[in-house]
């Protein structure tokens, strides 16, 4: 197999592809025996010449041959390891693993353990998605909060309201990224996040993708339990024996998967309780800012903007005193929702269905913060958080606080929306944010966002739509881990984004993966 990378066609002209691949091979059509895009990307530098970029895996008569009389570092025999589940180990398992939380992270490990007969049970404190689509659509409507079951809590995670976007950064040479999209794929998800630079399933698609692979993992021995809550830890000596859920069952493991989200904040404390070596970590805060999607569909993608559809961006800058703000979680064609999981406090996130066609376009514009902002102590964060969760809710009178980006600017409070109404799920009032965030974070982000105007037209217009607070792009601790995957406690596998090894629907996937694999490396079962 040959794969070809770089191969460019003007937008629209996909069907030149095939001639593209024999020109760059300098082979007849008779040669090629068959080709599979591998990534497809879109290069938008030039707004009157947009490319569609291709890289390509393709089977032909003579490779050896052709790779000599081709020469081009584009060019190049492939030799991709498949991925491999691990061989079991030789310590009998007794009991059945648990794993804490649905999200990503631990539907993922519970995947690999199931299909691979340690028949786990998952402990989930929400809902399952059936029912937690309804709780979530009376948040929206009604304004009626579970604190159990909602956008952070319930089967799924929180990726199951949002983008769905799966893109990472990391390196996968063992191949579990690329599994992650197929599994996803098997499980109803649409082919093309195989290959697409910016792959994304859209909330509505994902749901369905969970459940299918619910069922499955339910068909080769897991077992699920919906609004069972971890609310204590039991151990003996240096080792986990079990947990207790709701404040009276318990569940007894020496395997104890801690997949916990980046909002379970009660099981951060109770683990500090029980002296689990935890460390406070950097994290951002901000709003979400809203434009039309037209506006930025046309700064992107130019006269192209029709056939090319909702675009995307991504943007940083680098304050005078040196502080980092970046867009967070974009969502095009998308919609911002109540995000909140605790009474009292609010914020939100950005959702887009499959199709990405509502009217407007969001994402969180956030500033970067650390130990120093927030203060010392290993909860120093989660609190620093809740602060401004509180303001939030105090600005927007218990629901969404919504400002211009003029009004932001001069510190009034918005009476009207401009030219256009935001997509927001949830209820709503007009507030005035700059009570929501410490001066040096407003300050951080007035000064990004004019520059952010002058790379994408119309960013700073004076009627976007600033909604706070976007409190959750992280965990705000780190549970400290050793080499195979354990905490301070031995059976204890603290995992994914909130145990901050993880950013994202895919990284927590991986993280899952690994530590499914780290337990069968150790363990067998009968």
């Amino acid at each position: 197999m040959i794969r070809i990378r770089q191969l460019k066609v003007p937008v629209g002209e996909d069907d030149l592809l095939l001639d593209k691949i024999c020109h760059k091979l300098k082979i007849s059509k008779d040669q090629l025996i068959n080709y599979s895009i591998s990534r497809k990307s879109i290069d938008a530098r030039d707004k009157k010449n947009i490319f569609t970029v291709f890289e390509v895996d393709v089977e032909c008569r003579g490779e050896e041959t052709i790779l000599r009389r081709v020469s081009s570092s584009d060019i190049f025999l492939l030799e991709e390891v498949p991925y491999s589940f691990p061989k079991t180990g030789t310590v009998l398992l007794k009991e059945r693993p648990i794993i804490i939380g649905s999200g990503p992270c631990g539907l993922f490990c519970a995947y690999f353990l199931s299909k691979n007969g340690f028949s786990p049970i998952i402990l989930e404190r929400g809902e399952k998605i059936e029912d937690r689509v309804k709780t979530v659509q009376d948040l929206f409507d009604k304004n009626i909060f579970n604190e159990e079951s909602n956008i952070q809590f319930g089967e799924g995670g929180a990726g199951t309201f949002s983008d769905g976007k799966l893109h990472t950064m990391i390196k996968d040479s063992f191949g579990r990224g690329k599994k992650v999209l197929e599994i996803f794929v098997e499980n109803g998800a649409p082919s093309e996040i195989l290959y697409e630079q910016h792959p994304h399933i859209g909330t509505d698609i994902l749901r369905n993708v969970i459940i299918n692979m619910r069922n499955r993992i339910i068909s080769w021995g897991g077992e699920f339990h919906y609004s069972s809550c971890v609310t204590d830890f039991l151990f003996q000596g240096d080792s986990i024996v079990g947990v207790e859920v709701n404040h009276h069952d318990i569940y007894f493991s020496s395997v104890v998967v801690l997949a916990i989200g980046h909002s379970a904040r009660d099981t951060f404390y109770c683990l500090h309780n029980h002296s689990v070596s935890m460390k406070p970590k950097n994290f951002a805060v901000g709003f979400r800012i809203e434009h039309p999607r037209k506006m930025i569909d046309e700064s992107q993608y130019g006269e192209f903007s029709k056939v090319l559809g909702s675009a995307p961006y991504k943007l940083t800058y680098q304050t005078k005193s040196g502080r980092g703000v970046y867009s967070f979680c974009m969502c095009p064609g998308g919609y911002i929702v109540n995000s909140s999981s605790e009474k009292g406090r609010i914020c939100c996130n950005g959702m887009s269905y499959y199709n990405r066609d509502g009217n407007g376009s969001n994402s969180a514009i956030v500033v970067s913060v650390t130990p120093k902002d927030f203060g010392d102590g290993l909860f120093a964060g989660v609190e620093f958080q809740r602060k401004i969760e509180e303001a939030a809710y105090q600005e927007g009178k218990g629901m969404l606080p919504v400002q211009l980006y003029q009004d932001f600017v001069e510190n009034q409070i918005s009476t009207s929306f401009g030219e256009f109404t935001p997509n927001i799920k949830g209820s709503y009032s007009f507030g005035n944010l700059n009570h929501v965030l410490p001066s040096f974070l407003c300050d951080s982000i007035k000064e990004a966002i004019p520059v952010f105007g002058k790379r994408i037209k119309g960013f700073d217009r004076w009627d976007a739509v600033l909604v706070g607070v976007e409190a959750r792009t992280s965990s705000p601790v780190v549970i400290l881990r050793d080499e195979k995957y354990q905490s301070t406690y031995h059976g204890l596998y603290p995992c994914g984004e909130g145990a901050g090894y993880a950013g994202g629907i895919t990284t927590a996937a991986i993280d899952g993966i690994k530590v499914a694999e780290e337990i069968a490396k150790t363990y067998y079962v009968k």
